[in-house]
């Protein structure tokens, strides 16, 4: 009978890092799959792209779970690949239902080429994704990778029955007046808003956007400072400026009752510890050498920053 639940953040490909976190923790491999006599771990997705080992990292998350060693949930890195290599049905202006651009290129690159070798396999792998549930809701936590949003995830169960995709939903789930487009968006990518007045800010990435990540836990923000969630700044004349009462209608609040609540996503940096009570972000940017985080949960309601472990990605994983 397991005893508690070890929640790992996005592996972005650093499969030797994983095992080490793993073996760190306590799990060991036993008929091939890693296990622990007592726990078992729960991933937030994004084990794909831009790292060195995804094939491997791949195939050590999904021998867990198959074997009832892990749960995961879809990252949005999963939805992409799967996306971009899904034909588009006949009629669409676009051979892929995620287009080929430059930047849709650059960000399955990796996933591709490590890939490119085992086409059977992928094609296994693909079909694996796209069964992942899109959210999990334990007795005393829940996981998504991005966003919990509890309005839309029930309108989601009543609409379709579940938390997981079919194949048949991935045509409507890029079509951006669509509810599973959005549904989709706010779990796997987070709350945003637009900057003002057509204004766009220059990632570190050197990608231009119109949009600004928010947090969904600050409760009735009044400016932009307070809501920013994201490891680029905001244009410096905004970041005192005030929230219209149109911009505060579109943000969330998710409350210090809720239950504990896991996610990724972020690109976090620095000492992992949680963002709030009941909130915790397991993302520390592993691939960038950051550390690949996970979390130690048994069944407190005030998460804690003594129950976070890591183990620093080095530059052998390359």
């Amino acid at each position: 009978m397991h005893q508690g639940y070890d929640l790992i953040g996005d592996i972005h490909g650093c499969g030797h890092t994983l095992i080490e976190l793993l073996e760190q923790m306590g799990y060991s491999k036993r008929n091939g799959v890693y296990q622990h006599p007592k726990r078992k771990v729960v991933f937030v997705g994004d084990i794909v792209d831009r790292g060195p080992n995804i094939r491997l990292a791949c195939h050590i998350v999904r021998d867990m779970v198959d074997h009832g060693h892990a749960h995961i949930v879809m990252g949005n890195h999963e939805y992409n690949v799967v996306t971009y290599c899904t034909e588009a049905p006949a009629g669409m202006r676009q051979p892929f239902l995620r287009e080929h651009t430059k930047r849709n290129d650059f960000m399955v690159e990796q996933t591709l080429e490590q890939f490119a070798n085992y086409p059977q396999e992928f094609n296994e792998f693909l079909d694996w994704f796209i069964d992942l549930p899109l959210f999990l809701e334990f007795d005393h936590f829940r996981v998504v990778h991005a966003c919990w949003d509890q309005a839309m995830i029930d309108e989601y169960i009543a609409r379709y029955g579940g938390n997981q995709l079919t194949r048949d939903m991935l045509p409507e789930s890029i079509n951006t007046d669509s509810f599973i487009y959005r549904f989709l968006d706010r779990m796997l990518r987070g709350t945003s808003l637009k900057l003002p007045n057509g204004r766009t800010m220059t990632a570190k990435d050197g990608m231009k956007r119109q949009f600004f990540r928010t947090k969904f836990w600050e409760n009735q923000p009044e400016r932009y400072n307070e809501v920013v969630f994201q490891p680029d700044p905001i244009p410096e004349d905004l970041q005192h400026a005030l929230l219209s009462e149109d911009e505060k209608k579109q943000l969330l609040y998710y409350g210090p009752e809720e239950k504990p609540l896991f996610i990724g996503h972020y690109w976090m940096s620095g000492l992992p510890s949680p963002i709030v009570p009941n909130i915790a972000c397991i993302d520390y940017s592993a691939v960038k050498y950051g550390r690949l985080v996970a979390y130690r949960m048994d069944t407190e309601h005030t998460l804690q920053k003594s129950k976070f472990t890591w183990v620093r990605v080095e530059k052998s994983e390359r």
